[in-house]
Order: C-alpha cells, then structure tokens, then sequence
C-alpha cells in the first residue's frame, strides 16, 4: 500500500511556469516529469540538491570527473540478464496467447458438439457385457 501515487499541487508566477515549460520542451518530457526527476533527485540524495543555472555549472567547484545528470555504470551482465528475461517474457507471452487460441478452438469445438448425442463410456461398457455370451470350459 506504501506505493501509491500522490498529487502535489502549488502555485508558481508565470515567468516561472514559462521557464519550466521551456525546460520541459527541450528535454522533450512533459512538465510533471520535470518535477518527478525533481523530486526523485531530491529524495535520493536526503534532501541535499542544489539546483544551479548551466552557465553556473562550469564555475561550480565540483570536479570534471562529476557529470550532471549523475551516472551510474551497470554491469554487462546485468544487462545482458536483463535482455534474456525481456525475451524470455516475450516468448512466454506469445505462448500464452497460443494457449489462449487453442482452449478457445477447442471450447468453440466443444460447444458445436454439443448439439450432437452424448454417449457415456459407462453405457457403452455395461451394454457390451449383456450383449456377449458368456463361454465356461469345463
């Protein structure tokens, strides 16, 4: 249940809004995923981000080894594991369907036989037994 979803809601002025929507047009993202990164950049980081104007950015004292926005390298096999599950997934999607479409046909074939006279095995084995003559020896 902790993972729902919240709304933020609050007011910004228009020069603001404007900024943010023209940020938003150059990262080709909408506005509220503007403040989601926002956010979660905030939260990963306990609250400790500062958010500098990019002309600012070369003239911070952060060192050129630290790249905005942070990255993190992951190894080749993860990714690599992470691709064989996506088509693995895939795969066992596809054969779902197949599944799908098979009890479907055999359900519609069902149904059409319906109509037609149901004999039990039961009926059958027990009319076959008063029908043979039974044979002794002896």
């Amino acid at each position: 249940m902790g993972n729902k979803n919240k709304t933020i809601s609050f007011r910004v002025n228009e020069e603001s809004f404007e900024a943010l929507q023209s940020i938003a047009e150059e990262r080709d993202i909408s506005l509220s995923a503007v403040f989601r990164d926002y956010v979660e950049m905030l939260v990963a980081h306990d609250g400790q981000v500062q958010v500098v104007p990019e002309h600012q950015l070369d003239d911070s004292t952060t060192s050129p080894a630290e790249s905005f926005p942070p990255k993190v390298e992951v190894p080749k096999s993860f990714v690599r594991e992470h691709e064989r599950l996506e088509l693995e997934s895939e795969h066992l999607r596809e054969q779902l369907d197949e599944y799908k479409k098979y009890v479907t046909k055999l359900s519609q074939k069902l149904e059409e036989e319906e109509s037609e006279e149901v004999i039990h095995l039961d009926d059958l084995d027990a009319g076959e037994e008063e029908e043979e003559p039974s044979f002794r020896l002896g």
